[in-house]
């Protein structure tokens, strides 16, 4: 019995041998014998690339701002007075000098009357003076006093007049006027607010820029926005600017005129400003995401004999996905543009698209 068992155990440990020694090898359905296949890796990095060519490239600064009417008061009242009058519609456009309301005139047109009766008299008598003075009929002191009286009631009949002429409150310039804040009959003083009044053909458009960017915007300079509620991009041009940089904000603030005669640019509204810094039609410009930081500078690899060989370059405009190569590299070279972490100088590295090697054409 024990034989046996010896017996078998060695059977079993034969078996296992043979399978162990044929477990590489299989039989395919035609019952060939496949061998395994050994997989060949790959050592090269693979990469891909992008030939160096001039392109047109602008250096852009976003900014936000807020649009605002080109010219803006409260109409108000120089003097007191009961409302005789209320001359415009709210919210209609109304021309420079256009008579919004009117106060009630009759007091002032009656002290006007009494100046006015008040020189006629004394300039008949200066003329008569002038006369008598000429004669030697009465003395210099005299004809003095007459002429010092007229030139006083010439005065006020002056004032009268200006008086007179405010109890119609007038537009200052052309522009679209808001809701009215007086109604007929009702009394006003001075500085009383009777309503307000817009130009809104142009606007203007304020905004704030980086101080790092201060020096780069000037008087002239185009600016393209957007605001809420209206897909159309409007233009400007940045007319002025602060003098000084905000302590607080350390932004300088500027100033941009856009034209509006359909009135869809409302003041008050926010606007996303895009303003070009500097633009050059033939730059060579390749990826950000190929440019590497390193100490003292900034370095990409270029492709030669498969090889991916790094050079230092230096940079100028940058945009959202590209960057200015001013020196280091030449149009017509082929840089790396993926994987770029990977690589150090001399690394071997083949193209992604075909699996070619990097010396390829």
């Amino acid at each position: 019995m024990a034989k046996a068992v010896k017996l078998v155990s060695w059977v079993v440990i034969l078996l296992v041998l043979a399978a162990v020694v044929l477990l590489p090898r299989w039989i395919d359905g035609s019952g060939t014998v496949v061998e395994p296949v050994e997989v060949e890796i790959d050592p090269r990095v693979p990469v891909r690339i992008e030939t160096v060519r001039a392109m047109p490239l602008e250096e852009r600064l976003n900014a936000t701002g807020t649009v605002l009417p080109n010219e803006a008061v409260e109409v108000v009242s120089e003097i007191a007075g009961k409302v005789e009058a209320i001359l415009f519609e709210e919210g209609a456009r109304v021309a420079s000098g256009a008579v919004l309301v009117r106060l009630d005139r009759s007091t002032l047109e009656a002290e006007r009357d009494r100046a006015a009766h008040r020189h006629s008299l004394l300039l008949r008598q200066e003329e008569r003076q002038r006369r008598l003075l000429g004669e030697g009929l009465i003395s210099t002191e005299e004809y003095d006093f007459t002429a010092g009286e007229l030139a006083v009631a010439r005065a006020d009949l002056e004032l009268r007049e200006a008086l007179l002429d405010k109890a119609e409150i007038r537009a200052p310039f052309a522009g679209r006027v808001g809701l009215r804040l007086v109604s007929p009959g009702s009394y006003v003083s001075s500085q009383t607010r009777v309503t307000t009044l817009q130009q809104l053909d142009p606007v203007k458009v304020e905004f704030s820029i980086p101080e790092s960017y201060a020096r780069d915007v000037e008087a002239g300079d185009r600016i393209r926005f957007r605001v809420q509620g209206i897909d159309d991009r409007f233009e400007g041009e940045v007319y002025a600017r602060e003098p000084a940089i905000d302590p607080e904000t350390r932004g300088l603030r500027l100033r941009a005129r856009a034209a509006n005669p359909d009135g869809r640019l409302i003041p008050g509204a926010f606007a996303e400003i895009e303003l070009t810094i500097r633009s050059v039609d033939e730059a060579l410009a390749v990826p950000s995401i190929a440019v590497l930081p390193e100490m003292g500078g900034k370095k990409l690899f270029v492709l030669e004999d498969g090889r991916a060989v790094a050079r230092p370059v230096q940079t100028g405009i940058r945009t959202t996905d590209r960057v200015e190569i001013v020196d280091g590299l030449a149009p017509g070279e082929r840089i790396i543009v993926s994987n770029v972490a990977r690589l150090s100088s001399g690394t071997e590295v083949r193209l992604e698209s075909s699996g070619q090697t990097g010396g390829a054409s």
